[in-house]
C-alpha cells in the first residue's frame, strides 16, 4: 500500500467515531472488567469495614468513569492501538474509584488509603511517558489523565476532611480544576491550549503529595492548615500565570 493511500486513515478517525470492533475500543472493553475486579477486591479487603453499600458505590464510580471514557475513546483517540498509557490510566481510575469506598462508608483506613493513593500517584508519571515513548499521545489520553487526576485530588481532599477530620479548608485543594472549568464556561478563552510547563507539573505533584500526607492520623490541625495554605498559594500562582498567559494571547 502506498503512503498516499494510507494517509487518510488517521484523519478519518479524528472525524468519525471508531466502531466497537476497532482494536483500541475492543482492548479498552477487555481491560475495563479488570479494573472493576480491582475495585471489588480492594473494597472487600483493604476497605472491608466500609460495608457493602460503600463497595457498590466504588464499583458504580468506576463503571460510570469507564463508560464515559470509553465513549470519548471512540471519538478522540486517533491511533490504531490503545497504548499502554491508557491502560495505566484505566488502572489509576480503578485505584481512585476504590478510594470512594472509605469515603462513602466513612471508614477510617489511613494506611490503606495512603498505600493506594501513593501507587496511583506513582503511576501518574508513567502514563505520559509511555504515551510519548510509544508515539501514541492523543487528545483522549490527555483528557483521560487530567480528569482522573482531578477526581483523585477531590476524593483525597474529601477523605482528609470527612473521614480523617482535617480542617474544612483542605477541601479547597480538591477544587482548582473544577473552579477553572466553571470559569471557562463563562470565559471560553480559558479553554484554549496551554504550553507545557514543567513548573505546573511540579506544583500538581506537590498538591497530591500534600493530600496524601493529610491522610495521616493525628496530624495537628495547625500543620494541616499551614500545608494547605502553602499549596493553595502555589496553585494560585500556577493557575494565575496560565490565566494571564491565555488572556494576553486572547488580546
Amino acid at each position: 500500500m502506498s503512503a498516499t493511500s494510507a494517509s487518510p486513515a488517521p484523519l478519518a478517525r479524528r472525524i468519525y467515531p471508531m466502531r466497537a470492533t476497532d482494536a483500541p475500543v475492543h482492548r479498552f472493553a477487555v481491560l475495563a472488567p479488570v479494573g472493576l475486579a480491582i475495585v471489588a477486591v480492594l473494597g472487600l479487603t483493604a476497605f472491608s469495614t466500609a460495608g457493602s453499600l460503600a463497595v457498590g458505590a466504588g464499583i458504580a464510580a468506576y463503571t460510570v468513569g469507564a463508560i464515559v471514557f470509553g465513549a470519548k475513546l471512540r471519538r478522540h483517540h486517533d491511533h490504531a492501538r490503545l497504548g499502554l498509557a491508557n491502560a495505566v490510566t484505566l488502572l489509576r481510575l480503578a485505584l481512585v474509584s476504590s478510594l470512594v469506598i472509605p469515603l462513602v462508608g466513612l471508614a477510617p483506613a489511613p494506611i490503606a488509603i495512603i498505600v493506594v493513593a501513593t501507587i496511583s500517584l506513582s503511576l501518574d508519571g508513567v502514563d505520559g511517558w509511555l504515551a510519548r515513548r510509544q508515539g501514541l499521545s492523543s487528545r483522549f489520553g490527555g483528557s483521560f489523565d487530567m480528569e482522573v487526576d482531578s477526581v483523585f485530588a477531590l476524593v483525597l481532599a474529601a477523605l482528609a476532611v470527612v473521614v480523617g477530620g482535617a480542617p474544612w479548608i483542605v477541601l479547597l485543594l480538591g477544587l482548582p480544576r473544577y473552579l477553572f472549568f466553571i470559569a471557562g464556561a463563562i470565559w471560553p478563552w480559558l479553554y484554549d491550549p496551554l504550553p507545557p510547563r514543567y513548573s505546573g507539573k511540579v506544583v500538581a505533584v506537590i498538591q497530591m503529595i500534600t493530600l496524601i500526607v493529610l491522610q495521616l492520623p493525628g496530624l495537628p490541625h495547625a500543620l494541616a492548615i499551614a500545608l494547605t495554605v502553602g499549596v493553595l498559594g502555589a496553585l494560585g500562582w500556577s493557575f494565575g500565570r496560565d490565566i494571564v498567559w491565555l488572556w494576553r494571547r486572547k488580546a
